[in-house]
């Protein structure tokens, strides 16, 4: 199955009419573009998810040490500020803001823009939608992202205000002030096979 993405410009659904949708489809994955668009993503492949998780346990083990915010998976889906409904494959929020939402809120779709998001392009993802995508982030507030493209052996380096920077595979990326001491080496994330 490939990404499917649903024009809901006549049909709106609530927050609380999404969030029962992923509940009750969970073996799908849903987001939103801000426009209202439905886009359903079927699972990822072990490969991808590999990955995945790794950026996951770096990002994890490097906030358990500094203590500086909090860390997501891609099970998480960010409401954020421009009516978008998203999950990064690996997110990242600073602490103060995440703490300051109501539990309530932090327990179903957070309202906020992470700070540092990365995506990590999969061998059936379509690379203009994953653009579209980093700049909606961008427009909602995040201030770091990083999108990790096997295929074409990149990486694309959104910060705000500023143009996408783009690095050959490998490199070394840094958190830069945004997550001090955070680097990663994306010498394991590339595929030879994939180029």
């Amino acid at each position: 199955m490939n990404t499917v993405t649903l024009n809901l410009d006549r049909i709106h659904l609530t927050d609380e009419q999404f969030y029962q949708l992923c509940q009750n489809n969970s073996d799908l994955n849903f987001e939103t573009t801000a426009k209202g668009d439905l886009i359903i993503m079927p699972p990822v492949g072990g490969e991808s998810g590999n990955r995945e998780a790794e950026l996951i346990v770096d990002l994890g083990i490097w906030n358990r040490q500094t203590r500086l915010g909090y860390t997501f998976s891609s099970s998480t889906i960010f409401k954020l500020p421009n009516g978008a409904k998203r999950s990064p494959d690996a997110a990242w929020i600073r602490r103060e803001p995440w703490e300051a939402l109501p539990p309530e809120q932090r327990r179903k779709f957070p309202p906020i823009a992470p700070d540092f998001v990365i995506e990590l392009r999969s061998a059936t993802d379509d690379l203009q939608p994953l653009r579209d995508k980093m700049q909606e982030y961008m427009d909602a507030g995040v201030l770091l992202a990083w999108l990790i493209n096997p295929q074409q052996q990149q990486v694309e380096i959104y910060r705000q205000g500023q143009p996408v920077e783009i690095r050959n595979l490998p490199t070394e990326l840094s958190g830069e002030a945004l997550l001090p001491g955070f680097s990663l080496s994306l010498s394991a994330y590339i595929d030879n096979t994939l180029g």
